[in-house]
């Protein structure tokens, strides 16, 4: 009977979400300012886009990870009310501080932990000396940027073996934003799904329209690991687009 309410509640949850993101976008529509440079319109459509389709892509991910493992729901409710919040409130923001991403990144890696073993060696690190870091309090970070490595570790990592592993390290050094993830890989051959990869695009694009050379994203294996860095020079872009 638990495990059936659950289920009840998590479905009106999510009619709940689609209505509230319905109404975001119309809300956001609104704002436009129809007085905007054309090449700014499309940039910014094409980032709304991006935006769009990253959203629900988060929220499906966060959903079924939930109902996978409905005996830890009430847990995971307390994760999920924060990264949805984040998400509906939050992210339709073209900034969010250091700060806030961090914390989102935190849930969302509770979440996902659901779905793997508790013997799992997980490996959650956050390196910052705020007295030093005045960027990290400030809106200086496009929001969700941190999804799309996270969510690729627990989906591709090696979850079997004896010494499987997932490392998450989030950095903020001398106004630099830094997100190092490793896992080991799995030997399972993963299934061809059609609208596989969204997520990696969508990351890929948004950094190159929001940062241009201020950024760099690197993804290799080394050996059975596979590793993905990325490094985002956030004080280097705020005092370029404040001196344009």
């Amino acid at each position: 009977m638990i495990v059936i309410t659950l289920f009840l509640g998590v479905g009106v949850l999510c009619g709940c979400l689609i209505y509230k993101y319905k109404k975001l976008k119309q809300e956001k529509g609104h704002l436009v300012q129809g007085h905007e440079d054309h090449n700014l319109r499309l940039t910014g459509g094409h980032l709304d886009t991006l935006h769009a389709q990253l959203n629900p892509h988060l929220l499906k991910n966060v959903l079924n990870s939930i109902l996978s493992h409905a005996y830890q729901t009430y847990y995971t409710m307390d994760k999920l009310s924060y990264v949805l919040d984040y998400v509906l409130y939050e992210s339709p923001n073209k900034l969010v501080t250091p700060k806030e991403e961090i914390d989102f990144a935190i849930n969302l890696i509770e979440i996902n932990k659901i779905k793997v073993s508790p013997l799992l060696d997980l490996r959650v690190k956050v390196n910052v000396i705020v007295t030093k870091e005045p960027l990290y309090g400030q809106k200086v970070l496009a929001p969700l940027i941190s999804v799309d490595l996270i969510e690729n570790a627990f989906k591709h990592s090696d979850l079997q073996s004896a010494n499987a592993f997932i490392s998450i390290v989030f950095e903020f050094k001398n106004g630099c934003f830094l997100l190092n993830v490793s896992n080991k890989i799995s030997n399972k051959i993963p299934l061809k799904k059609l609208r596989s990869g969204v997520g990696s695009r969508t990351l890929e694009e948004r950094l190159q329209l929001l940062y241009k050379d201020y950024y760099s994203l690197q993804r290799f294996v080394e050996g059975d690991v596979f590793i993905a860095q990325l490094k985002i020079n956030l004080d280097g872009h705020r005092v370029k687009m404040h001196s344009t």
